[in-house]
């Protein structure tokens, strides 16, 4: 199932990895072990963030996803299933109207 990852960065540690020059390394770590379909980095709230694209085949999947972020940046993970255009297609949303409309 494929799922967006919504990660907001607390300025400490991510700082102390900027100004050490270690964020680079942790970052591409951490990236290569979940490899997600799509990286964004981004401003959210005013913090930085990021949104990545993943794969989840089974619940107990999201640990080995989110656990790397919690334990090197304290970031906050939220997780969102996600559907492109193909996914919706098959939702058959035609025939819930008809059912639920």
């Amino acid at each position: 199932m494929r799922m967006l990852m919504n990660i907001i960065f607390p300025l400490e540690p991510f700082n102390s990895a900027v100004r050490d020059g270690t964020v680079g390394s942790k970052m591409s770590a951490i990236l290569e072990h979940i490899k997600p379909e799509a990286v964004y980095f981004t401003e959210q709230n005013g913090q930085r963030g990021a949104v990545l694209a993943v794969d989840v085949k089974d619940s107990s999947d999201i640990p080995a996803l989110a656990e790397p972020w919690y334990l090197t940046f304290e970031a906050d993970v939220e997780f969102r299933v996600a559907m492109n255009p193909e996914d919706l297609a098959r939702a058959n949303l035609d025939q819930l109207g008809k059912t639920w409309g």
